[in-house]
């Protein structure tokens, strides 16, 4: 492909050296560069790739894409934009042929729910014999294909690229999770979105984003940038007007829009909701009907989830009925309100809750299934927002009988010192320190190893507690310094069971 053609996509460039190589690929690692291929040099929080154009050379480069004035050999071409990161995304969707132009595409984002309303989505669209792609914090699925997912939303060569399989696969909706790091960082702003869905608000990623305000600022640009009409279809936002950013983003787009929410008398609610250890029952009303429904999945936080999965699916042309299957057939999402069935019958759950709002919210939807006591493991990731961690210490020590203290991912950072940081928020809570082998009501642990935390809480459980396992959720690895290595903490709780 001539370098011609791709920059046919771009507005904007000054161009030095050999005016037209032929394009073999493109990258914006290095390491990954191949003879002929284009190095698109971005500038990161920690690494700027303008460093590395050398290495990209080295490795075969006949052109880079910069944002800053440098001298390179004339048989390396230099294309000087003002904004790599953004024109990535415009030669990569030219690179591939502009594999979603025929889809139908779908973003979530939202703090908390984004996955689960991926999954219940998907769900509902199978069950409309829709063939399905869903780019998530999980993983990358279509056509009976999974790939483990190392980030919620890839980088936009990475997504054109995944694009392109599932278009060659005759995939014709995509569903994806839209983070606030890939909406501020343009890494989706050239997809053809038609529907957007907003699960809700609440403190995160603080250690990326100004202030909570920033946070919600890049979560608006999938609503400000949605059209009014894709593909001669209208556009929707679906929208949980129980949040009060909700309010916010209804103002916000240009698009057709669908409320949700329990609330108040929004187009699309739920009534006589019925929930315990087995699933929900509810009556589903929407602008086309109600629906008798009844779903496995846990939590009135699912209620919420159920909705906007099926605001998605309603403003997608899935009919009342569809939708109904839809959610009875999803039977669990990884890591979300996760059971894990055991031979001791313990009620075990795992949930992805790393957040203070989601623990707040995992630990009122246990609440009401609780014959004794909650018995919560949770740690908070290092080399992460430190301000949440004595939230979390507080909401676990008020909602909890007895909270063990552990790591999650502590990176760079000395476990002990985060897990000093949640101490203080447990503390204030009104709990004590534990003394002695079993502890009581209103007591905490500390147990640095997460293994021996988990194992811990299941040595001093009975039938009648539940054991909620929090913050990785779907995640099988622990990250300790620069190590990454197998961890799963439903795994360790079966193998805590099988050691009773």
């Amino acid at each position: 492909m001539r370098l011609s053609y791709l920059l046919e996509a771009i507005k904007k460039y000054k161009l030095t050296g050999f005016p037209d190589p032929d394009i073999t690929g493109l990258s914006y690692d290095s390491r990954n560069i191949k003879s002929g291929g284009l190095f698109v040099a971005i500038k990161g929080n920690a690494l700027d790739g303008h460093l590395f154009i050398q290495t990209a050379i080295d490795n075969g480069a006949k052109a880079v894409l910069v944002e800053k004035d440098i001298s390179l050999p004339h048989e390396v071409t230099v294309v000087k934009v003002s904004d790599t990161r953004r024109e990535l995304s415009r030669l990569a969707e030219r690179f591939y042929g502009y594999p979603l132009s025929a889809m139908d595409v779908t973003g979530v984002t939202g703090t908390s729910g984004k996955t689960t309303v991926t999954y219940m989505f998907e769900s509902m669209l199978s069950a409309a014999g829709k063939k399905t792609g869903v780019i998530g914090t999980v993983n990358t699925r279509f056509m009976g294909r999974l790939t483990p997912s190392s980030v919620t939303t890839p980088e936009s060569l990475d997504l054109m690229c995944i694009a392109r399989e599932m278009a060659n696969e005759g995939v014709t909706n995509l569903v994806l999770e839209a983070s606030s790091h890939a909406l501020h960082q343009k890494r989706v702003i050239d997809l053809p979105f038609r529907v957007a869905v907003f699960t809700n608000l609440s403190r995160d990623h603080l250690d990326y984003h100004d202030s909570l305000d920033s946070y919600f600022k890049a979560k608006s640009e999938l609503f400000k940038n949605l059209p009014v009409m894709v593909n001669g279809k209208k556009s929707c936002a679906v929208i949980n007007m129980d949040d009060p950013r909700g309010k916010e983003l209804y103002g916000l787009t240009k698009a057709s829009v669908l409320t949700y929410g329990l609330n108040g008398d929004w187009d699309i609610r739920a009534e006589n909701i019925k929930a315990d250890f087995t699933g929900l029952s509810a009556e589903l009303i929407t602008p086309n009907g109600s629906a008798a429904i009844k779903s496995p999945l846990l939590g009135e936080v699912n209620i919420y989830n159920i909705l906007a999965a099926s605001g998605a699916a309603l403003a997608s042309g899935v009919t009342l009925d569809v939708i109904k299957k839809g959610i009875a057939n999803l039977g669990r999402v990884p890591g979300r309100l996760e059971r894990v069935p055991n031979r001791a019958g313990l009620s075990i759950i795992v949930d992805y809750s790393h957040k203070p709002d989601a623990l707040s919210k995992v630990l009122n939807n246990l609440r009401p299934f609780v014959k004794k006591r909650v018995i919560t493991v949770f740690g908070c990731g290092g080399d992460r927002d430190k301000g949440k961690r004595y939230d979390m210490g507080l909401i676990a020590g008020k909602n909890s009988e007895v909270v063990i203290i552990t790591s999650d991912n502590p990176r760079t950072e000395v476990p002990e010192i985060i897990i000093s940081q949640i101490e203080k928020g447990v503390l204030d809570s009104g709990m004590k320190r534990a003394n002695g082998n079993q502890p009581e009501n209103n007591t905490y642990l500390i147990e640095a190893d997460r293994s021996l935390a988990i194992n811990r809480a299941v040595s001093i459980a009975d039938i009648d507690d539940i054991i909620l396992i929090a913050g990785k959720g779907h995640e099988d690895y622990q990250i300790t310094g620069q190590t990454k290595r197998h961890f799963d903490d439903r795994e360790e709780a079966l193998k805590a069971v099988d050691a009773l």
